[in-house]
């Protein structure tokens, strides 16, 4: 090949191979040109650090610990602790739980976090940014959506403003500020993958933010923000089959959050809601007793007289297929629902009845329970507020009567009750509710003996 036509058919390779080594040369090593630029083609470097700085500081660690009493296994059979005299042999362990919180009302000390971080706990300490170690008080909690607040006596401390998570969209970029494993507080970004995610198990009411932003174990309680630097959500749990993230992370919508905690530091305790039916899924065999063709939804099992859906027209029979225009696939679809929306406010429901489409207005009452005082009862478990079990608990199965708050130093605080517990049996007697506990106690055994679940474990208390 002449060496013109070989030097012609070379120069395109000639001339990219030179234009490399001019880039690679223009970006080597040196002291001045190793720092990323402030500036692309004129345009700042996104950076996350700005609102980070922010943020940060309104975000604390938590570390909660509750003394747990242990029986000796030995002693369980109950013929056993007959013959050696010893009802009950309690020893006490500490349980620790790490998480985080974030302070929303810097001027009262107000931080949100999880239940299942401060649950049953005796000591609470919270650690700031600065490192100021303080205890907590435990203001309220509310298991059923997985919420908490606890005070701090602090100065000088910084809160995070509320956003309306009303307004988040799937795609969103957010930010889950936390404690993960206890390392420290770290930052992980992501965006929303979903909401309204419910039917995840464990929680009482759902209505979760999903995200791929890293969320791993003491991160619950954390702050998930969005890119101004507001909460939108508080981090509550993962799914994971081996412990850590896999980018399926939820956290609970500011606007639960922020309404629970309106209800807790007001009155200590969260009202719900409620139409006042019972219901269960539309299954293949009930959809043919009834005739329709539908495969999902709720079917009207009971309605109580006097109650909202009573007096709204409701019947038993009528399958609910949507409520304010969200599908109703199931019972707990319908439970759910009605749990997270606000007292008093309107519902709109879509029935299917003996085959016919009906749209009813009903409107959500609060649930009314039986409320009394342990000292009324009994002079062991003063100090104690017990209540009714509300229709979530009854539909888990479960019967007792809930202790609603207890006077920190009361008596019922010294013998081991606790905020959260649902007394089940009074010695070996199993108990319905408030009537059954009444008429116990009102024997006055000379030994009080009561069966709790707490933390899903069954414990006893020996009442003095």
């Amino acid at each position: 090949m002449p060496e013109n036509a070989l030097r012609k058919r070379l120069a395109p390779a000639l001339a990219a191979l030179a234009a490399l080594l001019a880039l690679t040369f223009a970006f080597a090593p040196s002291a001045p040109r190793a720092a990323l630029p402030a500036a692309v083609d004129g345009q700042a470097v996104p950076s996350l650090a700005p609102m980070l700085e922010r943020v940060v500081p309104a975000v604390v660690n938590i570390n909660s610990k509750a003394r747990v009493r242990v029986r000796n296994p030995v002693m369980d059979d109950p013929l056993l602790r007959q013959f050696f005299g010893m009802q009950n042999v309690p020893r006490e362990r500490i349980a620790q739980s790490l998480g985080s919180g974030v302070i929303i009302d810097a001027g009262k000390g107000y931080v949100l976090t999880n239940n299942h971080v401060v649950e049953g706990a005796d000591d609470i300490s919270v650690t700031l940014h600065d490192g100021r170690t303080l205890s907590a008080k435990l203001v309220g909690t509310d298991p059923d959506t997985d919420v908490a607040v606890i005070q701090i006596p602090a100065q000088n401390l910084s809160a995070l403003a509320v956003a309306n998570s009303g307004q988040l969209r799937v795609g969103d970029f957010v930010v889950a500020v936390g404690n993960p494993f206890g390392v420290g507080q770290s930052a992980t970004s992501g965006i929303v993958s979903g909401l309204n995610r419910t039917g995840l198990g464990g929680r009482g009411f759902q209505n979760f933010i999903q995200t791929d932003a890293t969320i791993n174990p003491g991160n619950s309680g954390g702050a998930l923000v969005n890119l101004r630097g507001e909460l939108v959500g508080i981090n509550s749990q993962i799914f994971s089959t081996s412990g850590g993230s896999i980018g399926i992370g939820f956290a609970i919508p500011s606007n639960l959050a922020a309404d629970v905690m309106r209800q807790l530091i007001a009155t200590g305790s969260v009202k719900r809601g409620t139409l006042g039916v019972q219901a269960q899924d539309l299954t293949q065999q009930i959809a043919n007793m009834l005739g329709t063709k539908l495969t999902q939804g709720a079917v009207v099992t009971q309605v109580r007289d006097g109650s909202p859906a009573d007096t709204g027209g409701i019947k038993p029979g009528d399958i609910v297929v949507a409520l304010n225009g969200r599908p109703i696939n199931n019972e707990n679809d319908l439970h759910n629902a009605e749990g997270l929306l606000p007292v008093n406010s309107n519902v709109e429901l879509k029935l299917v009845r003996e085959g016919r489409a009906l749209t009813l207005s009903v409107p959500l009452a609060a649930e009314q329970l039986t409320i009394t005082q342990g000292g009324n009862l009994d002079p062991r478990i003063a100090g104690a507020e017990l209540s009714e079990v509300g229709e979530r608990v009854r539909r888990e199965g479960l019967n007792g009567v809930s202790v609603t708050r207890v006077a920190a130093g009361s008596r019922a605080a010294q013998n081991g009750l606790k905020q959260g517990d649902l007394i089940v049996a009074v010695g070996q007697v199993q108990i319905a509710g408030l009537t059954d506990l009444t008429s116990l106690t009102e024997k006055h055994p000379r030994q009080l003996q009561l069966a709790v679940v707490r933390n899903k474990a069954l414990e006893f208390l020996s009442m003095q």
